[in-house]
């Protein structure tokens, strides 16, 4: 049998795709590092790594052992956890991947309140708008903002997420708003990045297929939203972005009748719900306490939120 220390350097290194800062986040050397995945890979007959210069690349057989190892050290830790529960607190390393805008705004605030409640918890956030591969870049959970599909990862909704269309002040004093969903395509400047377009908008009719249009082009959510504020055109936003804005009257809900399919939601997403991992369980408990049903950043939005779009499935 392996050693089951030289199977978590092996994860370290992949996870951080280098021995040398293996070696750091572990306190070992990189040549104690290379020499332990020696050994490892002797023992296993084959090799997992493949070494250059630059960088490491993990072999076929290497990414399925990785898969397997990450869950036994996941087991490991839920196994000592379940033997100090009663005493003790979440602890180790939760690494999480994060949308970028969401957790500067609605993970990273809250993050103080977390880690006094888990003193023996730290938490490597990595805000990414990129679709990780949660076991394959060695994270405990990701947080999504989807309409999920079937997968082979659990997933535990968090809370709703309203994405509506909305204007600034500025933009609407000079161009008007939208007298119904045509006006909107032909008449009206239509902002969004590029891996949102086109808008899919449930509304009265059913199913709506709105190609964007605009003197911006940017793969940037947050280039989107500041070109909205400063009045370049009409998004289409979700209410944890743009909250503040939309209660202090710099930003207008438009055609409420029509919004982002309801079945979007925040999730947290990870591998097995078997031998879940102590951290990753009070931390996705501390979320869904944080958000709820009525997340905190949809007060004072009731008013639109109700609307129906009536939409019929298409």
């Amino acid at each position: 049998m392996s050693n089951l220390t030289d199977m978590e350097i092996f994860a370290r290194v992949v996870s951080a795709g280098s021995m040398s800062a293996a070696g750091r986040e572990m306190s070992l050397s990189p040549a104690v590092v290379s020499k332990r995945i020696r050994r490892l890979e002797e023992k296993l007959g084959t090799r997992l790594l493949q070494r250059t210069t630059r960088q490491i690349a993990m072999t076929e057989a290497g990414q399925g052992f990785y898969e397997r190892v990450v869950a036994i050290l996941a087991s490991v830790e839920e196994a000592e956890s379940f033997v100090s529960r009663g005493s003790a607190k979440a602890r180790g390393n939760l690494r999480v991947a994060v949308p970028t805008s969401f957790g500067r705004l609605h993970i990273a605030p809250h993050m103080a309140r977390f880690l006094t409640e888990n003193p023996d918890l730290s938490v490597n956030l990595d805000l990414s708008d990129d679709f990780v591969d949660i076991v394959g870049d060695g994270y405990d959970l990701a947080i999504r903002i989807a309409e999920l599909s079937d997968s082979s990862l659990v997933a535990r909704r968090l809370a709703p997420v309203h994405r509506i269309l909305c204007a600034s002040t500025d933009y609407l004093e000079k161009h008007g708003a939208p007298n119904n969903i045509e006006d909107l395509m032909e008449n009206h400047v239509t902002l969004a990045a590029t891996n949102q377009d086109p808008w899919r908008l449930a509304g009265p009719d059913g199913i709506v297929t709105v190609r964007t249009q605009a003197p911006v082009k940017t793969n940037s959510n947050e280039v989107v939203r500041e070109c909205l504020l400063a009045g370049v055109g009409i998004a289409l936003r979700s209410t944890w972005d743009i909250g503040p804005e939309l209660r202090e009257g710099r930003l207008h809900i438009l055609l409420p009748e029509y919004r982002a399919s309801k079945d979007v939601g925040l999730y947290a997403v990870y591998p097995s719900r078997q031998f879940l991992p102590a951290k990753v369980r009070v931390f996705i408990d501390f979320l869904a306490q944080l958000y709820g049903s009525s997340p905190y950043w949809d007060a004072g939005l009731e008013k639109w939120l109700r609307i129906p779009s009536n939409a019929r499935a298409v």
